[in-house]
């Protein structure tokens, strides 16, 4: 649940003052200056002040200014709270929940909130990257529904993981990315202005309201994992394009570590969505047949790697995603 906690101008976090009026420049009011699009930033956020106060300091640098930055704080237990209250950012608007929504249903909030509020775009992005400064105007300049900027590293290392091929009609392919932005091109410098993309992550993915209205809310039952990629499964489907725009520059500010322990809680979340985007869209009865055949693989060599846990979790995941196969309604109501 959402807690009717005060956003960091006062207003509750629908966008109102404690006594039901519209405070100035709330979250209802998505007309943007100069007769350019409006831009909602909507940002997710757990337990991670530090960076978070980074990311927020990036946006307030942006050469041009977003209209609000919607912060879904995930009931978080460290120093986030007291840091948000102590900013004093004009397009600031927190919404601080009573429970842990996980990154998908943190996203899927923000996003309505930001569909509510009438913005004409939506820039999604984790508490853990910071954009270049001119990054808004450099995708506000591309007349295009779905935008992705493109991540580099602290030392300047294109780090960009959205898939150029996600690959869901091959029953062989264990894991369907097979192609991505790094291993295609390997520097920013040798990219094309843009590449298409097959999916992307919650990390500088922008969309058109068009968007929204034709696929609805990213799906808050993924939790964590794979939210991004079926976002953009559901996106291509309904026949908009996404590109990565390669002087768009976002900066992580950790490492990329894609070795999850499978055994632990995660490993749950891992197996499951990623058989919940193949038993969705899986394009011939053997790819939807995969992650009965991968779990019955997993079991079998639990003797000799990941044991018992990582049984447990990819069993209880290939029944989980069963209840997952429909995607969400495609509206936003």
């Amino acid at each position: 649940m959402v807690s009717t906690g005060s956003t960091s101008d006062g207003s509750t976090s629908d966008g109102s003052t404690s006594d039901g009026s519209v405070s100035d420049g709330s979250v209802s009011d998505g007309s943007a200056g100069g007769g350019r699009e409006s831009v909602a930033v909507v940002v997710v956020t757990y337990n991670r002040a530090d960076l978070l106060d980074r990311m927020l300091d990036g946006l307030g640098a942006l050469t041009t200014p977003p209209d609000a930055v919607l912060v879904i704080d995930n009931a978080s237990t460290d120093h986030t709270a007291a840091l948000l209250a102590g900013r004093t950012d004009p397009w600031l608007r927190v919404t601080r929940t009573e429970e842990n929504l996980g990154g998908a249903g943190g996203f899927s909030l923000g996003v309505r909130q930001a569909w509510d509020g009438g913005f004409d775009r939506i820039w999604l992005m984790d508490d853990d990257v910071v954009p270049a400064p001119d990054c808004l105007d450099v995708l506000l300049a591309q007349d295009e529904d779905c935008l992705m900027a493109v991540r580099e590293d602290r030392a300047g290392r294109l780090c960009e993981k959205a898939a150029t091929r996600f690959d869901l009609t091959n029953p062989l392919a264990v894991k369907p990315k097979t192609a991505m932005v790094e291993t295609d091109w390997g520097t920013r410098a040798a990219m094309p202005e843009r590449v298409e993309l097959e999916n992307v992550a919650f990390e500088g993915f922008m969309v058109r309201r068009a968007v929204v209205a034709a696929i609805g809310l990213p799906d808050p039952s993924f939790f964590i994992f794979y939210d991004d990629v079926d976002y953009a499964m559901r996106a291509r489907r309904a026949g908009f394009r996404i590109w990565a725009v390669r002087d768009a520059v976002l900066v992580r500010q950790l490492d990329f570590d894609q070795q999850h322990d499978l055994a632990g809680w995660k490993g749950f979340y891992m197996y499951r969505n990623l058989f919940a985007v193949h038993l969705r869209y899986g394009e011939s009865p053997l790819v939807r047949l995969k992650p009965w055949l991968i779990a019955l693989a997993v079991v079998a060599l639990s003797p000799l790697r990941g044991g018992r846990a990582e049984a447990r979790n990819v069993v209880r995941a290939v029944l989980a995603a069963r209840a997952m196969r429909t995607p969400p309604p495609l509206s936003v109501d």
